[in-house]
């Protein structure tokens, strides 16, 4: 029996070996392929934010995200619907392809509201633009619009993030961190990501929405508050030399890459690390950032510093350009907190017109003064909400009515870098309450955006759980109608 077994093993040929594992051969060479990838995807612990090249020419280097939180109005503000003003105070008439809230908010009683604001045409693209926007209104040559784009909820807290993350639930990476971890950023003594957050509270989701999810942690984005101390605890301690601060630093990276080299998932270690070393550096760097002194007056008030109700805003905005100027890579200026969002379920006569003074003349004067400098061309601006509203409300009895969540209605600006100027796809119904041909996922919007600053959606990707992950989950469609 023995001397069998034997003869059976000298008998095994190599290709009987070869067609019988080769199951098992092809399991080890996917593995090598992913760790490969695992690992030049991982941070440098030296330099997480190199910069990486882009996956294909686009002009666009940097981006400004602005976010208006709590859903803006769109035919108050973007859309110019005049049926709107025929059928004033009736019941919503029937919708069809709706289903939800939005279609048991259509169904009950409720009172259609008309624009309290009149709207004219502007630039040479004739583009309709409430009168709410009037700064905004006289820079319309250089936008991009994207009407009738749907999100995959009702509710703020999944809109958010969905609109920011490309996911309804919280731990997805945002799209900062997307475009960090693909293109690193061109100035290693600042963040890469960078947030700028509204002075009268967080943002619905919190630091999730500018999270960094399953990727490495070095690409989560960092938050700086009003004021001349936009990180705590940045600067040195009284009475410590950089010298002394320099050895203190050396010690805790040597225990630290000490620790990190008898583990195998250091991804959060090796930010740490990283961030304890931008933060030496950022204490030169990030004060002079935010002393807006060398500025002139004209820029000032270009961004509306002269004016309260728009003076804190105009200097996010302002922040945002000495940022990309400086070659941060991705801004996110966010804009609504608490009571005072873009969530006018009621009174929306006396709130939204305080909402756009706030933000009209920074984002337009942000816009022109990019164009002036020569860095719109390199700098893709986006305006977003995480939805629209309903051209109706259901309580019937308030004298002040507002109007309800749309996640049908989304409309989304851009500008700058190869953007086609003047352009627009997608078209809301007459009454504006979804797209009148064939709805946009918002993961549409996210793939452009990656494109028009040089990524492929499908190349950024990450692996996570055994699964590829990327910013448009399934995939989007690129919209060449707004790209040159």
């Amino acid at each position: 029996m023995r001397n069998q077994q034997q003869q059976q093993r000298r008998s095994f040929s190599r290709r009987q070996f070869l067609s019988e594992s080769y199951l098992g051969l092809g399991g080890l060479a996917l593995i090598d392929m992913l760790l490969a990838d695992s690992a030049s995807a991982a941070p440098s612990l030296d330099h997480p934010l190199a910069v990486k090249p882009q996956h294909r020419p686009a002009k666009a280097k940097n981006c400004i995200f602005l976010f208006m939180e709590g859903g803006v109005s769109q035919m108050d503000t973007f859309e110019y619907k005049p049926v709107l003003q025929k059928l004033a105070g009736q019941q919503m008439p029937l919708q069809g392809r709706t289903i939800g809230e939005i279609n048991t908010f259509a169904a009950a009683p409720n009172r259609i509201i008309p624009p309290y604001w009149p709207f004219q045409q502007h630039g040479q693209s004739g583009r309709w633009m409430s009168d709410l926007l009037p700064e905004l209104a006289g820079t319309v040559d250089d936008m991009a619009f994207i009407h009738g784009i749907k999100v995959d909820n009702n509710n703020h807290g999944p809109a958010v993030y969905h609109t920011l993350t490309g996911s309804q639930f919280p731990g997805s990476a945002s799209i900062g961190a997307w475009v960090t971890y693909g293109l690193g950023s061109e100035n290693q003594d600042l963040p890469g990501f960078i947030v700028l957050g509204d002075r009268r509270g967080a943002t619905i989701g919190g630091a999730n929405v500018w999270g960094n999810g399953f990727l490495p942690a070095a690409y989560q984005g960092t938050l700086f508050r009003n004021g001349d101390t936009p990180i705590v605890d940045l600067n040195r301690r009284q009475g410590i030399s950089e010298a002394e601060q320099r050895s203190e630093l050396d010690l805790l990276r040597w225990f630290n890459e000490k620790h990190a080299d008898e583990r195998s998932d250091t991804s959060e270690l090796e930010a740490r690390i990283a961030s304890y070393e931008l933060a030496f550096r950022m204490q030169v760097e990030a004060p002079e950032l935010v002393d807006l002194a060398g500025e002139t007056e004209a820029t000032r008030n270009l961004y509306g510093l002269d004016d309260p109700d728009s003076e804190h805003f105009g200097r996010q905005c302002l922040l945002a350009r000495r940022m990309v100027e400086r070659g941060v890579r991705f801004v996110k200026v966010l804009h609504g907190a608490g009571s005072d969002r873009w969530d006018d379920h009621g009174n929306i006569e006396g709130r939204l017109p305080k909402h756009c003074k706030e933000v009209d003349k920074p984002v337009a004067g942000l816009l022109k003064d990019l164009k002036s400098r020569g860095l719109l061309d390199e700098t893709l601006v986006v305006w977003a909400s995480e939805m629209g509203r309903t051209p109706f409300d259901n309580n019937l009895v308030t004298p002040t009515p507002g109007r309800d969540h749309n996640q049908y209605g989304l409309v989304v600006w851009m500008a700058g870098g190869d953007v086609k100027a003047g352009a627009t796809f997608g078209e809301t119904d007459e009454l504006s309450v979804r797209a009148a041909n064939e709805e946009i996922p918002v993961r549409d919007v996210h793939a452009t955006i990656l494109h028009l600053l040089g990524l492929d959606q499908n190349r950024l990707n990450y692996l996570h759980a055994g699964r590829f992950k990327k910013l448009t989950d399934t995939g989007g469609r690129v919209i060449d109608e707004i790209v040159v």
